[in-house]
């Protein structure tokens, strides 16, 4: 019969994304990782081999919670318009700074800046991130009745911009900028793309 798992692997990948997404990837040492996690140095090379693996699977939870959210946040339809989804898409990233006094920014921007220019795996990861979110919105903006009519090339190219506009809004909030001018932002971004939603 098989050893039972000595920890909560998930409640340790959720420690360990906090480290490095507090730290950044070289800033974390083992030691702050064994410490975070609450587990032996023996433990971790079990489960997840060295730093780099426990990285990686930070990453993937990190996919499986907040993107996956994300991505459901802009396909539910129950949720209203296309364009009033992506509106709440976007305000979550501000809506981090107010309600919840949060500048940590986003993990996937963070190792689209810290470590995927340096690592191929990584890098793929992100873009397949980045690109579940991509599609969201551009599943978002055939359900409005604003962008449904719009050639498809004029919605892909919006979709790309909405992407962008909320990964910027998170490095934003990560430099500090006021959620007045995280707001500003929004508003331009949806206007931009011709989504004029008065009242939202």
């Amino acid at each position: 019969m098989a050893r039972p798992r000595e920890f909560d692997i998930e409640q340790a990948l959720e420690r360990a994304m906090n480290v490095f997404w507090t730290k950044g990837y070289e800033g974390a040492s083992l030691q702050d990782l064994l410490e975070a996690m609450n587990i032996a140095r023996g433990s971790l090379y079990k489960a997840f081999q060295d730093k780099h693996s426990v990285y990686l699977a930070a990453l993937d939870r990190y996919d499986r919670t907040e993107i996956q959210r994300a991505v459901d946040v802009l396909r539910d339809r129950s949720a209203g318009d296309g364009a009033a989804r992506i509106h709440r898409f976007l305000e979550d990233a501000r809506a981090a700074v107010v309600r919840r006094h949060d500048r940590r920014g986003c993990f996937l921007c963070n190792a689209a800046v810290d470590r995927a220019p340096m690592d191929a795996g990584i890098q793929a990861k992100v873009l397949a991130m980045m690109k579940r979110m991509e599609r969201g919105v551009a599943a978002a903006l055939s359900e409005s009745a604003l962008a449904a009519r719009w050639p498809a090339k004029r919605r892909a190219e919006a979709a790309l911009t909405l992407t962008n506009a909320y990964v910027g809004l998170r490095v934003l909030a990560r430099s500090g900028f006021p959620p007045k001018d995280l707001a500003a932002v929004i508003r331009t971004a949806m206007q931009g793309c011709g989504l004029n939603i008065d009242g939202v």
